[in-house]
């Protein structure tokens, strides 16, 4: 019945996609977030949605007149230039044909991305974006939450199989960053039953992240925590209700759960602390001795016995030793340059924005990505997920805000 019923929205929709090029954008943003076909257990589980709204989104563009100029900005050109290197490095990697296989998966994750840039010209389409990928990740949070609640925190969270984020510590990461974006949804809601919804949401996305067992995430809520008070005007509301909601979840969840956060101090005796500790070493050695790094998919014995003999071979569990490892020095500097950009970037709306009534939203949401750039940024420091797809929406969504904040400008 799942299946079927996949089928038949995505199906459905295809026409009022050849129409309007965004929706595709906006059902592809479905799919791949919330991964539904991988709910049911039939035809639909393994079936190319994404691929099919995909072609049907391209051809869309091509007939379509609303697509707006791409944007060329500092921030679009450093991120260009990162995709291009990726595809030097990866004309050069250590392992070419497992690289080149790994370039194409990432390439359309980037293009993607990138056609947000040109569809999303607009202040409805851009909130319909967030909503769409907001709710998509809230989803696992929310069932992921009341599941912890009624196993009383006994089991592990895990994601959607098959996805990014289908590790429990994955899963954590992107409901970390999905927090703040909820509370910037909930911001614009109008009805109070509506708000009590949302702060709902949120709070099973938060018991989801405890119920995950990750010992990154844990250290990355403290951030978070931190980061929402800061660009919360309404800091003691969001002082206490974090004190709150944190504090809960400590006093409930078990004492299995207390016993792995314990060995957040102790990583030298943690095999698995230890091994991301090596595998850095590694990354660090590859990219003094090859400019162009390893390139993708390095990870291997048999590059671990050439630069680090003795230790077990394992992928780099951090976005920037993955970077660092698989496209140099080079590569690490141009990701850190875009993530600053980012910052930066969402720092100009806060500011031009801020002070007008009109623009409120823009600088609210700035907010917001900014404090989810700080849940990626310090947890992604523990996990490989350098490629996944939220970031790079986030730093299209960055472009957006400031396309649209200027043009706000100029025709005031």
């Amino acid at each position: 019945m799942r299946d079927i019923l996949v089928t038949l929205i995505v199906f459905s929709a295809l026409p009022f996609v050849l129409k309007r090029a965004h929706i595709g954008m906006l059902l592809w943003s479905w799919i791949s977030y919330m991964n539904p076909h991988r709910l049911g257990w039939g035809f639909a589980y393994n079936f190319p949605f994404a691929q099919v709204i995909a072609i049907v989104t391209f051809v869309s563009i091509l007939f379509s007149k609303e697509r707006g100029r791409f944007p060329v900005t500092g921030l679009v050109v450093l991120w260009l230039l990162y995709i291009a290197w990726m595809g030097v490095t990866t004309v050069f990697a250590m392992d070419p044909d497992a690289a080149q296989a790994q370039l194409i998966k990432v390439l359309k994750i980037q293009l993607m991305a990138l056609l947000t840039l040109i569809l999303f010209q607009d202040k409805n389409r851009l909130l319909q974006l967030v909503w769409v990928i907001t709710l998509s990740l809230a989803f696992f949070g929310v069932k992921g939450g009341i599941f912890t609640l009624l196993q009383g925190g006994g089991a592990r969270v895990w994601g959607p199989p098959g996805s990014f984020i289908a590790d429990n510590n994955h899963l954590a990461l992107a409901l970390l960053m999905t927090i703040p974006l909820l509370i910037y949804l909930r911001s614009l809601c109008t009805q109070r039953w509506q708000r009590l919804v949302m702060l709902g949401a949120v709070v099973l996305v938060a018991v989801s992240v405890f119920g995950s067992y990750s010992r990154g995430a844990l250290l990355a809520t403290s951030a978070v925590a931190l980061f929402l008070w800061l660009k919360s005007p309404r800091k003691i509301p969001i002082a206490l209700g974090s004190l709150v909601v944190i504090g809960a979840l400590f006093f409930f969840m078990p004492q299995q759960w207390h016993e792995r956060m314990g060995t957040i101090s102790s990583y030298e005796e943690d095999k698995s602390a230890q091994g991301r500790l090596e595998a850095w070493e590694v990354a660090f050695n590859v990219a003094n001795d090859r400019l162009f790094g390893g390139g993708f998919e390095l990870w291997s014995p048999q590059v671990f016995a050439m630069y680090s003999p003795g230790y077990d071979y394992r992928a780099a569990h951090s976005i920037y030793f993955s970077v660092l490892g698989e496209h140099g020095w080079i590569g690490l500097i141009l990701f850190l340059s875009i993530l600053f950009a980012t910052w930066r970037v969402s720092g100009w709306v806060i500011k031009v924005a801020g002070d007008s009534e009109e623009m409120r939203w823009a600088s609210d949401l700035s907010r917001m990505i900014q404090v989810s750039l700080v849940a990626y940024m310090s947890g992604g420091a523990f996990l490989s997920l350098s490629y996944f797809d939220l970031p790079w929406n986030l730093i299209g969504i960055t472009v957006l805000l400031q396309l649209l904040v200027k043009r706000q400008l100029e025709g005031s």
